[in-house]
């Protein structure tokens, strides 16, 4: 069991996210910390940097509200969770974040080698190498699916 859990979360796949928080369930203390983490790219506006389609207040404040609904809709009642939102690169921000905290583990959810996903391969791979705790790689909900069919199918 695991007294300090953060999970990496992607605010737009609700999927993952509810997979990740019932994973979460089982590896907690009764008493443990439960972290919920999302980053965000700031973006820019081109030639125009300091121009982002998005306020930045705005941008977290969306991805807060998102967190927020997944731990009301997913996480017991008699459970809470700490929220963050970070602004920058997501391995990076989740390798200090898991420091800052004093993480027993980070929990993220993996869609695995499919090119669509590059970006996200490669957070996984950099929290999996750089995270100062163990690291837990959940496969994907689509692809826990995809495997339990083939499997039936056999």
């Amino acid at each position: 069991m695991y007294h300090k859990l953060l999970i990496a979360i992607d605010p737009n796949d609700d999927g993952e996210g509810k997979r990740a928080l019932e994973a979460a369930m089982d590896l907690l203390d009764e008493d443990g910390e439960l972290h919920l983490a999302s980053a965000y790219s700031p973006g820019s506006g081109g030639f125009f940097p300091h121009v982002t389609e998005e306020a930045p207040e705005q941008k977290e404040a969306e991805v807060r509200g998102v967190l927020d609904l997944l731990v009301r809709k997913y996480l017991p009642l008699n459970r809470s969770a700490n929220l963050h939102v970070m602004a920058g690169n997501a391995g990076e921000k989740l390798v200090a974040l898991a420091g800052q905290l004093c993480a027993d583990l980070v929990m993220l959810v993996s869609r695995g080698s499919s090119g669509r996903w590059h970006i996200r391969r490669a957070t996984v791979e950099y929290v999996s190498v750089n995270a100062p705790c163990p690291v837990l790689v959940l496969p994907s909900v689509e692809k826990s699916g995809t495997e339990a069919k083939e499997k039936e199918s056999d």
